[in-house]
């Protein structure tokens, strides 16, 4: 997942107003964490180390489902070690993975990860080559349903190489952790951004308003962003996914491949769809669509939402013609700004 869905300049959108001595005052946190940074805003009277607590919240995540740390759950898992039991993080992970698995068709898959490290977007150094029969060998190891989680909390792989990447979501679960760690502290309104990915709850008490971020132009460079909407938000998150930052170019072949891959060929080519910003129950499972989306291509996408009334979306794409076009869910419609 890319950072293509940013915080109106997060900077901005926190701006405080005078309204008086009467108005709450609110609490900005920020910090690192799953590879990016992250800032809070909420409000609380509870005089507590909030930083100390998100803290290791993040760490109790990235011990499970980091690819990135050696001695995580996941990383066992895919070295071969059969015998790690995973925790409840791991497993809602995996299970919001394999609802929208099913939905998707197969279009989101974390079983891809074994990919994704070929062509350069994991954790190792990529092949030097992936030609047809390089590929064909690759694709025995992906597919959700070969992978499981035993009852005693062990996973089961159809072959040792299966290798887990759940980029997808977990940046997107992380932060709905970190909601369920300020609600457990009694936090009611708070906004969560983090890497560009969106948690909010409540409002935006200082303003008497819905939180308002903004949704980012297709070209928009990292450093000068622009943006082609604004968006209210109230219980729900919000992520993203673009292949217009995150790709790369072979230096021997010179193609071009990008970071969303089509689990069912194995392609690491561009659908139709050049970015997609998703709103849903929770940041993980918009994580989760924001990717899909990409991969399925602008028509099934469409045909998809169709059965996902909790999902919304709002997908940029080019036309015949090459000309930035954009289809928006009648959902998202009404939450965006004037």
């Amino acid at each position: 997942m890319t950072e293509f869905l940013k915080c109106l300049a997060f900077s901005f959108l926190f701006l405080l107003f005078s309204c008086g001595n009467n108005k709450p005052e609110p609490i900005y946190l920020q910090g690192e964490a799953f590879g990016t940074t992250y800032n809070i805003q909420f409000y609380s009277e509870k005089n507590i180390d909030f930083k100390k607590g998100l803290d290791s919240v993040i760490d109790v995540v990235n011990h499970s489902v980091s690819t990135y740390i050696p001695e995580s759950d996941i990383s066992k898992v895919n070295r071969g070690d059969s015998t790690i039991v995973v925790d409840s993080i791991f497993r809602e992970v995996f299970k919001i993975s394999e609802e929208v698995n099913k939905k998707t068709n197969g279009y989101f898959d974390p079983t891809i990860g074994i990919l994704r490290n070929a062509y350069g977007f994991g954790d190792v150094k990529p092949l030097k080559e992936i030609d047809e029969k390089t590929l064909d060998s690759l694709m025995q190891f992906v597919g959700f349903h070969k992978v499981k989680i035993n009852s005693d909390g062990t996973i089961s792989k159809e072959y040792p190489q299966i290798y887990f990447d759940f980029n997808a979501v977990a940046k997107g679960f992380g932060i709905d952790c970190l909601g369920r760690y300020l609600e457990s502290k009694g936090v009611t309104n708070y906004l969560i951004e983090l890497g560009g990915e969106i948690l909010t709850k409540g409002e935006n008490l200082v303003k008497n308003q819905d939180w308002v971020v903004g949704v980012e132009t297709v070209d928009s460079e990292l450093e000068d962003r622009s943006f082609e909407a604004t968006v209210k938000l109230k219980n729900v998150g919000m992520a993203s996914s673009g292949n217009y930052r995150k790709f790369r170019i072979d230096s021997a072949s010179g193609k071009k491949y990008v970071h969303t891959l089509n689990p069912l060929t194995g392609s690491a080519e561009m659908s139709d769809v050049t970015s997609s910003t998703v709103i849903a129950p929770t940041c993980g499972v918009a994580d989760a669509y924001a990717t899909s989306f990409m991969a399925l291509g602008l028509e099934k996408s469409k045909e998809l939402l169709k059965n996902l009334p909790d999902v919304e979306a709002y997908l940029t794409f080019n036309d015949s013609l090459n000309n930035h076009q954009v289809f928006v869910t009648d959902g998202f419609k009404k939450r965006l700004g004037n």
